[in-house]
């Protein structure tokens, strides 16, 4: 988005700032950025639509699209002045091997194996997450990850049933969506994904929802082994709020 906006030729430099960041392989509905762009003496500012239209020309090779744009005061900041994230794990249920998946949904959803899930107990699980804690347990172990402060607070945290992308009648028999929701002002790093993790281990019965909270408690990001982080294709930035 960078360097689609310098093709618009600014007269300065080009500070641009996103609200989210999202790992490789990790999709976003809806995200927020920000930029200060500055046009060429005697020239007019850019108009919400003509700077949506020039930035969606540049982006045409790439898989994103500006859906809309408009003018904001000098003290907006599309990361700090966000009032919540909201994300949305995908989960497809009832694939006994990966060929299973509906070809649509290939990268858009986690289909863990093993069987079916317990879906009471991974709600069971889910409430003991809620609220405000240190989810050091729940970042990643990677040493720039500890720059951050670990207190988070979690406004939402939800197993709900979803759906495929056609409808859920195009799904073969045995197959079946739910979504795990997840709202926070904001997240650690892979916060949402090692949560997700976590919470499908308990659904397979290799982790009671007790031991979801003991870990927790253990405010250690080695406490949860590495293959417990849930995949990011299944992930998705539904929505900022400001």
């Amino acid at each position: 988005l960078q360097k689609a906006a310098e093709q618009l030729k600014p007269s300065a430099p080009i500070k641009f700032h996103i609200s989210s960041r999202t790992d490789s392989g990790v999709h976003a509905l809806a995200n927020a950025a920000h930029l200060d762009i500055q046009r060429a003496p005697g020239r007019a500012p850019f108009t919400g639509p003509q700077l949506l239209q020039g930035l969606n020309h540049h982006l045409r090779p790439e898989p994103i699209r500006i859906l809309s744009a408009q003018r904001v005061s000098s003290t907006f900041h599309a990361r700090f002045c966000a009032l919540s994230r909201t994300y949305i794990y995908r989960l497809l249920l009832g694939c006994a091997h990966r060929s299973q998946i509906p070809v649509f949904e290939q990268d858009l959803c986690w289909a863990p194996p093993g069987g079916p899930l317990d879906i009471p107990a991974m709600r069971a699980a889910a409430q003991l997450l809620l609220g405000t804690h240190d989810f050091s347990t729940f970042r990643s172990p990677h040493p720039e990850a500890a720059a951050q402060s670990p207190v988070r607070t979690l406004q939402l945290l939800q197993l709900q049933p979803g759906h495929g992308l056609l409808g859920q009648h195009h799904l073969h028999r045995g197959l079946e969506f739910w979504e795990v929701k997840v709202k926070s002002k904001s997240f650690l790093y892979r916060q949402v994904r090692r949560m997700v993790g976590a919470l499908v281990a308990v659904g397979q019965g290799r982790m009671a929802p007790g031991q979801l909270q003991a870990l927790l408690e253990l405010r250690d990001p080695r406490a949860l082994p590495p293959h417990a982080t849930a995949p990011p294709q299944g992930l998705f930035l539904h929505s900022v709020e400001f």
